[in-house]
């Protein structure tokens, strides 16, 4: 299937374009390295989620899958429903849930945000950063809060803001290379969409959920075992912010981006600071 194929709604369809093309493919190639990056926050998110046996999970934005199959074990085969637009990724999740066993665990690519799921049909939604990227956020969560049934709960992990995520910063300073690289809005789809608080509050309520409680954490990213494959594995996500300039400008922006990824490497690998919310909320 590819994004042509996809029902999206139409505000959603350069997010299908992308997340199903060449961004969703290199995430797919990459999906340990990407795992490898959140996975401090893996078992806080999961025990914030709280899954008991025999419970009905949604996975919005399941991407490669993990908590999927995470999912799947701790709720000793209650189904699991992931979720997502990239067609890449889902080949990953169906492949390594077949790998590991799991037959309680199916993938769809669909479009959460509009997607007709059954009335009442799970006990918690769950996203480990993917519902960031929705167009219509009060929209989507409306029609996951009706996939829900009543007392249902979502559990959510999403970016703090720009300023306590390191990561983002040094990654955008090195390419940028001198010029003014433009900072991610706030209010449209990207990763720091649900970073405020009063957002995050406002767009659940809205979408008739119960007021959300947020946690914060603060954990270290580790982007590779030592700094060449952090370098090759970063370099190559981020390869978009230096699109624009010349070759010389390129390889000055990369050269910044190495120095930048040594200074980060320590014997636990590359690590940089980083910060979360873990938000949890129920359907009245």
């Amino acid at each position: 299937m590819t994004a042509r194929t996809l029902h999206v709604d139409p505000s959603n369809a350069e997010q299908a374009r992308s997340w199903d093309g060449e961004e969703g493919s290199y995430w797919a190639a990459h999906a340990d390295d990407f795992d490898r990056a959140l996975r401090a926050y893996q078992r806080p998110f999961l025990d914030a989620a709280a899954l008991h046996r025999g419970e009905r999970v949604l996975d919005i934005g399941c991407g490669s899958g993990l908590t999927s199959r995470a999912a799947a074990r701790l709720t000793v085969g209650g189904p699991v429903l992931g979720v997502d637009l990239s067609g890449p990724m889902l080949r990953v999740a169906r492949r390594e849930a077949e790998r590991e066993g799991l037959d309680s665990v199916r993938y769809e690519q669909v479009d959460a945000q509009t997607y007709p799921f059954p009335e009442a049909s799970f006990d918690i939604a769950v996203s480990r950063m993917g519902v960031m990227f929705f167009a219509d956020p009060v929209t989507a969560f409306r029609n996951i809060a009706r996939a829900l049934r009543p007392g249902g709960r979502v559990a959510l992990l999403v970016w703090q803001g720009l300023e306590r995520n390191e990561w983002f910063r040094s990654f955008a300073t090195a390419l940028a290379a001198g010029r003014d690289l433009p900072v991610p809005p706030p209010d449209e789809p990207g990763p720091f969409a649900m970073s405020d608080p009063g957002v995050v509050r406002d767009t659940l309520t809205a979408a008739g959920f119960d007021t959300p409680e947020l946690t914060g954490l603060e954990r270290p990213m580790t982007f590779g075992r030592d700094a060449e494959r952090a370098y090759s594995f970063v370099s190559g996500m981020l390869a978009w912010m230096a699109d624009d300039l010349d070759e010389t400008g390129r390889a000055r922006a990369l050269a910044n981006l190495r120095v930048d990824i040594e200074a980060h490497a320590t014997p636990e690998g590359v690590r940089y600071a980083s910060a979360v919310w873990v938000v949890t909320a129920t359907r009245p």
